[in-house]
């Protein structure tokens, strides 16, 4: 990555923009800020505000390196999770292969820091992103750039705009399912479209891919092993395509596919089965894995709560500070947090900790968010709760994706779960 970008980045001038931090850090640089040992619930930071855990991210970065490495495939996570490229420079330091995105405005982001290797899990066929791809794969020679194809008319499109590209566009055939999301759902239009690509003057066909999560969303058999024949299918598709000549160049075949619920059937899948003569890249896209989380990933994941696999469970890195601002009835709390501050679409927030306005955290069992409005959280109380209005509530978060596009800022803290050592920005 860059790092004068990211050096950059540390000198921007913290103001208004920026929810909940001190209101005297106005006018101070990021990176300064950062440094200045600020105590969460002493020093002017107003709530709500979500927090990463320091321990947790460390843990997960070397708990998901080792497992990858373990298990022989390539790790590109899906950077959309966080957009925070300060984040993105530690996953590439734990030996990330790349980092992949969903759309042209993340992938500008990760150029403007540098990214020199990017998926785009994407077909991608807008002109104007088209044209500035050639203009930057021209720019820089160190950029490696993938993305997906699942039509002949994409292919067709992808042609046309990059006519005059100073260099050919990877591109893998992506492999879709009924019920599923994108991607071709049979052989021979996923062969039509490799010929396609084979045939543009612009587009190299380097493997396939695709995303298995869209086609399930629990743990049961039954899902399970529609996951593990999606993957069949897309490994029988990356050997059709070897055996057909489809594919250009004595490069190692890529092909890609695991989100952060069933990466490890993904890694059984596409790490053994393939002829022995043939180069295979297995790539993982896992991105949740990161922070993990306190509701969706914590039941899903196979290193979550309950491990369907060897290895280090990862740890949740999220956290919620909220005020209580209303007892209104004996069971009944209002949090100063809501969907425009937390996560919501898998799992409400879960209250875990309490803080008294004299101070330390004890654990709060028996609390639970009901349902949020746009600045509130409604928390069912047991007898006998001991929040009072002004206490801070620590709620853990459900499916991270959807937090981090809330907060421009988010402040790390360190052991003690109070004092921050970073802030991480975003970039939505």
């Amino acid at each position: 990555m860059d790092t004068a970008a990211l050096r950059a980045l540390g000198e921007e001038r913290l103001d208004w923009r920026f929810k909940a931090l001190p209101s005297d850090w106005e006018g101070r640089p990021l990176a300064e800020a950062a440094a200045s040992g600020a105590r969460l619930f002493d020093d002017g930071f107003v709530g709500p505000v979500v927090v990463l855990g320091a321990a947790a991210l460390d843990h997960n970065l070397r708990a998901m390196a080792d497992w990858c490495a373990a298990h022989g495939v390539a790790l590109a996570p899906h950077g959309k999770t966080t957009m925070a490229p300060q984040l993105f420079a530690r996953q590439l330091e734990h030996g990330a292969w790349g980092i992949t995105a969903a759309n042209a405005s993340q992938l500008r982001v990760y150029r403007a820091f540098g990214v020199s290797r990017v998926l785009l899990a994407n077909q991608l066929v807008d002109p104007a992103a088209l044209h500035w791809l050639a203009a930057e794969l021209g720019r820089d020679p160190a950029f490696e750039f993938c993305c997906w194809a699942d039509s002949v008319r994409g292919v067709e499109l992808m042609t046309e705009a990059l006519a005059g590209a100073p260099r050919p566009v990877d591109v893998l055939v992506e492999l879709g399912a009924g019920g599923g999301r994108t991607g071709v759902r049979d052989r021979e239009t996923a062969l039509a479209v490799a010929a396609a690509v084979r045939d543009s003057p612009v587009l190299r066909l380097r493997g396939a891919g695709g995303y298995e999560g869209a086609l399930a969303h629990d743990t049961g058999a039954e899902a399970l092993a529609r996951i593990t024949s999606y993957v069949d299918d897309l490994r029988a598709l990356t050997i059709a395509l070897a055996e057909g000549g489809y594919a250009a160049g004595d490069a190692p075949l890529l092909v890609t596919a695991g989100g952060s619920a069933y990466f490890d059937l993904v890694a059984e899948g596409l790490s053994s089965g393939w002829p022995g003569d043939l180069a295979v890249l297995p790539i993982l896209r896992s991105g949740a894995y990161l922070t993990h989380d306190d509701g969706f990933y914590r039941a899903m994941s196979p290193l979550g709560a309950a491990p369907r696999v060897e290895g280090t469970p990862f740890e949740p890195a999220l956290r919620a500070w909220a005020q209580v601002t209303s007892r209104p009835e004996p069971d009944l709390a209002l949090l100063t947090l809501g969907k425009r501050d937390a996560s919501f679409d898998e799992g409400l927030p879960e209250p875990q900790l309490h803080r008294p306005r004299g101070g330390g955290v004890r654990e709060l069992a028996g609390h639970t968010v009901t349902k949020l409005n746009d600045q509130h959280a409604f928390v069912a109380l047991p007898p006998g709760s001991p929040l009072e209005v002004g206490d801070w509530v620590g709620l853990g978060l459900s499916h991270p994706c959807t937090v981090f596009d809330k907060w421009p800022v988010v402040p790390v803290v360190g052991e003690d779960g109070e004092t921050v050592i970073d802030l991480v920005r975003t970039y939505f």
